[in-house]
């Protein structure tokens, strides 16, 4: 039933197993992530798997000591149009919690490509992306508006928190870009510019 649990040893190994084997089935045997996008399993019920805001995996409560099992499962998530976070199979799908975004850029670096300044973001699962038009960068305000948190997107629709480290070196590089005749306190990349918050903002904020 759609409302079971998935929540012993042997069905997570089970799950784990199918994943490798999926893991194998690339786009015409090429290298590269799983087609999850063009799968249509049946579901199977939640899986007691969570990610938290950190980007540590946990199951049954437990955190998942083990990366290369963490990243084999990071390759078949799914985050579909209800909003949820599934990982799938060509076979199944089964619903995991997570905290606020499914992975954690850890890594930083700005490269210069067509001329252009790039800023390029590894994973914590082993993720490696180009921000620009097919990854942008969006920005919250959180905490009552005290935290900025930047994210980034990886594929399909699953997005990558920057780390609070990251976020500082991040803010490094803004500037004020007049968009649409207002002062905007933006971050260039890729030939794109992704807004940050208004100028007159960040100048009231950092006299707080």
């Amino acid at each position: 039933m759609a409302d079971d649990t998935i929540q012993t040893a042997s069905d997570a190994a089970g799950l784990a197993a199918m994943i490798a084997r999926a893991s194998d089935l690339k786009a015409g045997g090429k290298p590269g992530l799983p087609p999850v996008e063009r799968w249509n399993p049946p579901f199977c019920g939640d899986l007691d798997m969570e990610i938290r805001a950190d980007g540590t995996w946990f199951y049954t409560g437990t955190p998942i000591g083990r990366q290369p099992l963490v990243r084999l499962f990071s390759t078949v998530l799914r985050k579909d149009e209800d909003g949820r976070t599934y990982l799938v199979t060509p076979v199944e799908k089964v619903g995991i919690r997570v905290q606020d975004a499914p992975f954690l850029a850890v890594e930083m670096r700005v490269s210069e490509k067509d001329g252009q300044k790039t800023l390029v973001f590894r994973t914590n699962v082993g993720d490696v992306v180009e921000a620009g038009t097919d990854h942008p960068l969006r920005f919250e305000m959180a905490d009552g508006n005290s935290e900025l948190k930047p994210y980034l997107m990886v594929r399909g629709r699953l997005e990558a928190l920057v780390s609070r480290a990251l976020m500082y070196d991040l803010v490094e590089l803004g500037e004020t870009i007049d968009m649409d005749g207002v002062a905007m306190f933006a971050i260039r990349s890729g030939g794109e510019v992704f807004p940050v918050m208004p100028a007159a903002e960040l100048d009231r904020l950092s006299h707080e």
